[in-house]
Parts: C-alpha cells; sequence; structure tokens
C-alpha cells in the first residue's frame, strides 16, 4: 500500500526542467489542462485518455509505471525501453491524439464546452485541451527516487482530500501496484535491473538537475 511520503525532491519551485534521453532513465511527467481547468471530472474523458495513452505505449515502447489523473492535471511515471528514444515525441503520443478526440467529441456532444478551450489566434479561433509548452519532464535514475515518486504520484488524491486512502482513487495506478483486479488501466511491471546507479550517471555528465521546457 502507498505511504504517506512526502513529495519526492524534483518537485521544485519551477515546472520546467531540462530532460535527456539517456537509456535507462524513468521520466517523471506533468501537463495540466489548459489554463488548469477542472475537465478531467468526466468517466467517459478519463477512461478516453487512458486508452490512448495505452495505443502511446506499444506504438512508441515505452512503460507506463505509475499515473494520476486528478481534475486538472496528470502525473506519470514512464520508462522508455529503447535505448535511443525522444521525449518531445513521446509527449505528443500522450498528448494530443487525446485532445483531438475531445475537440471531435464536444463538436458532437456537448459544442458549449469548447468555448472552455478556445484560444484566438489572429483570426482564427484554435482549441487546446492542454496547457502550452512542455510541462514538467524529469529524468530519474535511482530506485529511492523512482518509489518517492511512485508515492507522490499515488498520493495526490489523498493530499487533496479526494479521498483518505489512495486505493479509493479509482484513476491511479495505486489499486493495480498492490495486485488489485479492480482497475481501470494496467500499469507495466518494473524492471528495477534496468535502471543504473547514480554514479553511472554521472559518468554519463548527466546533471539531472538543469532546467528546461520541453
Amino acid at each position: 500500500k502507498p505511504g504517506p511520503r512526502s513529495g519526492p525532491p524534483m518537485m521544485g519551485r519551477t515546472m520546467k526542467r531540462k530532460s535527456y534521453n539517456l537509456p535507462y532513465h524513468a521520466h517523471f511527467l506533468t501537463f495540466s489542462v489548459y489554463r488548469r481547468q477542472q475537465l478531467l471530472t468526466n468517466d467517459h474523458l478519463r477512461e478516453e485518455l487512458l486508452h490512448h495513452w495505452d495505443i502511446a505505449r506499444h506504438k512508441l515502447d515505452f512503460a507506463i509505471w505509475s499515473y494520476v489523473i486528478m481534475p486538472e492535471h496528470v502525473h506519470l511515471l514512464i520508462y522508455p525501453r529503447n535505448e535511443q528514444y525522444a521525449m518531445p515525441c513521446i509527449l505528443r503520443s500522450l498528448k494530443e491524439s487525446f485532445a483531438r478526440w475531445v475537440v471531435r467529441h464536444w463538436e458532437e456532444h456537448a459544442p458549449h464546452l469548447l468555448t472552455r478551450i478556445s484560444v484566438k489566434r489572429g483570426p482564427r479561433a484554435l482549441h487546446r485541451f492542454w496547457q502550452e509548452g512542455g510541462g514538467y519532464d524529469r529524468n530519474l535514475f535511482d530506485w529511492d527516487t523512482i518509489e518517492r515518486a511512485i508515492d507522490y504520484i499515488e498520493m495526490n488524491p489523498v493530499r487533496r482530500g479526494l479521498v483518505t486512502d489512495p486505493l479509493d482513487w479509482k484513476w491511479s495506478s495505486a489499486r493495480h501496484r498492490v495486485g488489485s483486479t479492480d482497475t481501470t488501466f494496467r500499469v507495466d511491471p518494473i524492471d528495477e535491473s534496468r535502471v543504473p546507479h547514480s554514479s553511472t550517471v554521472e559518468n554519463l555528465g548527466c546533471n539531472s538537475s538543469e532546467t528546461s521546457s520541453k
């Protein structure tokens, strides 16, 4: 059962960090709904988001180790299985196809909601479901930090007062990771042997505390 640990050290004041496409690194991701509106409260939308994530992880061959869907943002912990990968491509796969689906769905079933994600670009009106920019993407490479990230992700609904036990929040990886069959999305098993020690990363010349956006 996930414990009530405090947030991982990578969750500093800034949400813009530089990530590296380095093999055997996990990535802690956060992205928010446009203007941090609480648009992820509808079960159908949340199920569809998970469906698009499932397609993305198989298409680009990355594991999803942990996740939570909150009303206005999401957290994921992913692990690219290939030694060569591009995080911008993975981020697009996690966000863009779902955003396009939302626009089509709302055009047909709830056109009044489109005004909440409309953005003016000159004479044109665009639709943006996610907040502009790359969001938060941080390389994780040691198991203590990875475990703290998982706890941080799965304890999010508890810290917000949405539930008192992380297992009561249907829209996270907490249930599946403790072996429950009452889950909406199956996260991937964690292969601890594929993550190097911190000293290995230092030898690669990676300073994971540097910051950027995309």
